[in-house]
């Protein structure tokens, strides 16, 4: 795992520590947001190496990004490996092109999935259903941050390969060693990981 990265994330607050609502309601004791990334274009670079080492055995035509937070992940992937990109649209319009996936592609094209993390998967199957739709082949999927909460067993369990180098675990392992994080903090993120796994 990659140490000097998570402490990049966590300099430019990827991951932030104390009580945040989650969509679902449920109470998390931390909070990752990649689409910060924007703004941190050093840390936005590192992220696109990783995901450029991840990717470079795999066999694809094209990345294609699920908005929003992979859309400039994707993009600085797509820049580092010099590889096309598409991208779903979260919303089709009832005008213009009306299309779903904006970029050039051709059926039968391999494609890999690129988001910027996994929890449930739920997201990646849909986007999964709008490539298959448009007659593209996905058979990866790469994250940078499995939160571990059975999104990449689910998407196994389907035959899609999932790849991320980095696992929630790992991350809060990391940043304890590095001083960044306190025990208590860190036996909390445990015990909310420990009940977030499917039963």
């Amino acid at each position: 795992m990659n140490t000097d990265l998570i402490l990049q994330l966590y300099q430019a607050q990827v991951i932030e520590f104390g009580t945040f609502k989650l969509k679902t309601g449920v109470l998390s004791p931390f909070y990752l947001d990649l689409r910060v990334l924007v703004s941190h274009p050093q840390v936005l670079r590192a992220v696109a190496g990783e995901f450029a080492r991840m990717l470079q055995p795999l066999k694809f035509d094209r990345l294609a990004a699920i908005p929003y937070a992979a859309l400039p992940i994707g993009t600085a992937v797509a820049l580092e490996m010099d590889r096309p990109l598409i991208y779903l649209r979260r919303e089709v319009k009832t005008y213009g092109t009306g299309r779903p996936i904006e970029g050039e592609y051709h059926p039968g094209e391999v494609v890999v999935v690129l988001d910027d993390l996994i929890a449930t998967g739920a997201s990646k199957l849909e986007a999964i259903s709008a490539l298959t739709e448009a007659r593209l082949i996905v058979r990866d999927i790469a994250v940078l941050i499995d939160r571990e909460q059975g999104g990449v067993e689910n998407l196994q369990r389907k035959g899609y390969r999932v790849h991320a180098p980095i696992s929630l675990r790992g991350m809060i392992g990391a940043l304890q060693d590095a001083g960044k994080l306190g025990a208590e903090q860190y036996r909390d993120v445990l015990e909310f990981l420990r009940g977030a796994e499917p039963r």
